[in-house]
């Protein structure tokens, strides 16, 4: 089964650069069966790999405001992503890009997780460093069993 992770964020905006921080990590230590794709701010650009991989599996991992404690990872649905109060820093709005993913991957999932520091020159916080290992344990794991907004 091919399985793929794409990151967003900004690694130089603090704690929006979780989803670079796991793609880092997931480089340097690599899952078997998972690929890995570094969006950065802005990975719709990345869709032609998408394509071209032709995963069975797309996990999506992002830096967004859910109005929890900083660390907090979620695996957000799409009902709760075309909510407004879900707040990615990014271009192209988290739905718009998770129902074009879906065109291209038959299982797409999101997991986002709540930053403490999002600016300019700041680094990432110890709690995100904490959530993006994680969420890579996980993903090492096989497991999706991340709590949802609802939990």
């Amino acid at each position: 089964m091919k399985r793929l992770v794409i990151t967003v964020g900004n690694e130089m905006m603090g704690d929006d650069g979780a989803g670079p921080l796991l793609a880092r990590l997931l480089e340097r230590n690599r899952i078997p069966g998972w690929e890995v794709i570094d969006g950065g701010s802005v990975p719709e650009n990345y869709f032609h790999r998408v394509r071209d991989m032709k995963p069975e599996v797309a996990v999506v991992v992002d830096a967004c405001d859910m109005n929890l404690k900083a660390g907090s990872v979620r695996l957000i649905s799409e009902n709760d992503i075309a909510d407004e109060w879900i707040l990615s820093t990014h271009r192209l709005p988290l739905s718009f890009f998770i129902s074009a993913l879906k065109e291209l991957v038959p299982e797409v999932y999101f997991i986002g997780i709540q930053p403490s520091i999002v600016a300019f020159g700041v680094p990432v916080s110890p709690e995100i460093r904490q959530a993006v290992e994680m969420v890579y344990q996980k993903l090492k794991a096989g497991k999706m069993d991340f709590p949802t907004l609802d939990d």
